[in-house]
């Protein structure tokens, strides 16, 4: 049987039709799939694969029309020369289905999961290798991809579809991810907690993490100067809030350092202290600072201390440095710290958790994800969603869990028992 050399020429065709078919869906998979944050890396390494990456990933609409319109182009073609090439072959009406089966596995196999399979495991590498001729792809077909791209958008508007804008912010995109790769494995859960912890300072205002006045430890400015400095020396905290009067009437802040000074100098008798000549200036915040703005101006001022208060001036909490740091790394203890056990494990997935809890701590500490917007405290969103004031053993479920009031002091809830539970 002899060769038939006017078949060669259609079928190097067929198969360089197939390799730019390869190269079109191995290129649209690798610049879709790439990691934009490591490609930018790469370009402030001076990498210059890496800025045309970046440049056509910057217009992702203009790229996967040109991609898809030089797919679309080659298959056809393929397709038309295979359907030919058969019919000169076979002759016959059943060549036409013949060469479309045969065409159907060529692309499937060699144009579309062989180059895809590997363009997703070596996304960076195949965009980078192929980033200059798609480039000028991109830019030959550009006429063409942006009179597509107005017919589309007419037809889309005229649908009621929306086509602006992205659906997710920037902050958005990076909390997904980070989920992602802590469900990978790739983020522990500590790191994936940081890594919140940095994104929600934006959102939360001090009033959500500040220590709430009822737990402020303050000092009756009138008292005698030794029972203030022995209070104060006892006392965790380095810095305590004084008050004439009222409690409300906060006059300043005395520093332990300030009081050991004193004392120090009045060779540490220190009932001969001029209290009031050592306080600091109070400084006092809107309850409706956002957290990020008040980490800025504790760095502005080098201060580390803020009394909290709402619209009328009523004192609402204060919040300090490492309050705002804890939202971060979690909480931070030293030696002078008093432990409190504010979630104790009581039984399998049952814990005993106090009612002053912040809602952000026990999600943080179970890996939970109640809503946290319209109450701070674990027992002020058993409140809010009760709409009641609960009596001691009665039993809530909201948001996949179950609450039972433990303990409850007058108007107040002191502890509850909290287990995961579906709806």
């Amino acid at each position: 049987m002899s060769l038939d050399w006017s078949l060669i020429g259609p079928a190097l065709m067929i198969i360089g039709l197939l390799m730019l078919s390869a190269f079109f869906s191995g290129s649209e998979t690798s610049l879709t799939a790439t990691s934009r944050a490591r490609i930018l890396q790469l370009e402030r390494d001076k990498n210059p694969d890496a800025a045309r990456v970046n440049l056509l990933i910057s217009d992702g609409e203009g790229l996967l029309g040109s991609l898809l319109l030089g797919n679309n182009l080659v298959n056809i073609a393929a397709s038309m020369l295979t359907g030919q090439l058969f019919a000169r072959m076979l002759g016959g009406e059943h060549s036409v289905w013949i060469a479309t089966a045969v065409m159907t596995a060529l692309v499937l196999v060699f144009a579309e999961v062989m180059p895809k399979t590997y363009a997703l495991s070596n996304p960076e590498r195949f965009a980078l290798f192929v980033s200059r001729p798609v480039l000028v792809i991109v830019r030959v077909f550009a006429p063409i991809v942006g009179a597509v791209q107005a017919i589309v958008r007419g037809v889309l508007r005229l649908l009621g579809a929306r086509v602006e804008g992205p659906v997710l912010s920037a902050h958005d995109e990076l909390r997904g991810t980070i989920a992602l790769h802590h469900e990978d494995g790739g983020v522990v859960k500590n790191d994936r907690d940081m890594l919140g912890g940095v994104l929600d300072l934006r959102e939360l205002t001090v009033d959500d993490i500040m220590v709430h006045r009822k737990s402020i430890h303050m000092i009756d400015v009138e008292r005698p100067a030794a029972e203030i400095a022995q209070e104060a020396l006892h006392s965790p905290h380095t810095r305590l809030p004084l008050y004439q009067g009222e409690p409300d009437n906060i006059i300043g802040v005395l520093h332990a350092r300030d009081l050991a000074r004193a004392m120090h100098d009045n060779d540490g008798d220190p009932s001969t202290i001029d209290i009031r000549a050592i306080v600091r200036e109070p400084w006092f915040v809107p309850e409706t600072t956002e957290v990020l703005d008040q980490l800025n101006a504790f760095r502005e001022k080098r201060e580390h201390f803020a009394l909290v208060v709402d619209e009328y001036g009523a004192l609402m909490g204060l919040v300090t440095l490492e309050d705002i740091l804890e939202e971060i790394v979690g909480a931070i203890e030293d030696e002078h710290d008093i432990a409190v056990e504010g979630i104790k494990p009581e039984a399998e997935s049952t814990w005993l958790v106090d009612g002053v809890v912040p809602i952000r701590d026990l999600n943080r500490a179970l890996d939970w994800h109640l809503p946290d917007e319209e109450a701070v405290t674990v027992a002020g969103l058993v409140i809010h969603e009760a709409r009641t004031i609960p009596e001691r053993g009665q039993v809530f479920h909201f948001h996949g869990v179950r609450f039972e009031v433990v303990e409850r002091r007058r108007n107040q809830i002191t502890q509850l028992r909290v287990s995961a539970s579906p709806d």
